[in-house]
């Protein structure tokens, strides 16, 4: 979400009540706690639970669920990181559901090195917390485009961040240490699916967009995914929601 206020304003709490998940993960949501009014996601029966950025208006990240989690954990333990309020973890029973927002590097080479070092770390903070909580859920907004079906114009990007070959590499890696994009596991090769789209040059009616948002799950989840989708019809903000259903043996 670019900004959880904006989304309000734009129709987020009745998607919300239609839609009707378990779980919602946010980011980029740009405010602290205190500065969101979420009445109506509590009397939908949501609690909330935030990771905010130290500065004002930027970053942060949060979780809206029906269930209260045995446990949340805020940020990654790497202070770069969670000043910014990208990680955002609740654990339910042996399920542990991560919020995350990767930086972006569109802004000059400074932030894209910052990126890639999150990336470094991130794979070590992951490694060492699956072996804590096997069964994992990381979905956000992780600002690469894995593959050229992934992004509508592969040619003209391949030296833009976000499809940079260290930036999709990493993903390549990622998932052969044992993660899923759940996305592709359940609808294969399927082209033309995006998550997010500039607000320029008319990009969303003409779906010119970059798949950038996924639901990655551990490998001893795998068996539980059922559906998993792009839901491009619901317009809060540049990204639309990437859902995933999971069924669980209790």
């Amino acid at each position: 979400m670019n900004g959880i206020r904006a989304a309000i304003r734009k129709g987020f709490f009745e998607w919300l009540k239609d839609a009707d998940p378990d779980v919602v993960l946010l980011q980029e949501t740009k405010a602290k706690p205190e500065q969101v009014d979420l009445s109506q996601a509590e009397q939908l029966g949501y609690k909330s639970y935030f990771c905010s950025a130290e500065k004002p208006g930027y970053s942060g990240v949060a979780i809206l669920s029906k269930t209260e989690p045995d446990k949340i954990v805020k940020g990654c333990g790497i202070e770069d990181y969670d000043r910014e309020g990208r990680v955002l973890r609740a654990d339910f029973g042996e399920l542990s559901i991560i919020s995350a927002y990767f930086p972006s590097g569109s802004s000059g080479d400074q932030r894209q090195e910052f990126k890639m070092k999150f990336l470094d770390d991130f794979t070590g903070f992951i490694n060492e917390l699956k072996d804590l909580r096997p069964k994992l859920v990381i979905g956000g907004d992780y600002n690469i485009c894995h593959r050229p079906i992934d992004i509508h114009n592969p040619v003209s990007n391949k030296k833009s961040s976000g499809f940079l070959p260290e930036e999709r590499e990493w993903v390549t890696e990622f998932l052969d240490a044992g993660f899923i994009d759940s996305f592709r596991e359940v609808n294969g090769d399927i082209t033309d699916q995006y998550s997010w789209w500039t607000y320029r040059f008319n990009a969303r009616k003409k779906n010119l967009g970059w798949r950038i948002d996924y639901n990655m799950v551990s490998q001893p989840l795998r068996e539980s995914i059922v559906k998993a989708k792009i839901l491009s019809d619901v317009y809060h903000s540049d990204h639309c929601p990437v859902s995933l259903e999971l069924q669980l043996n209790e």
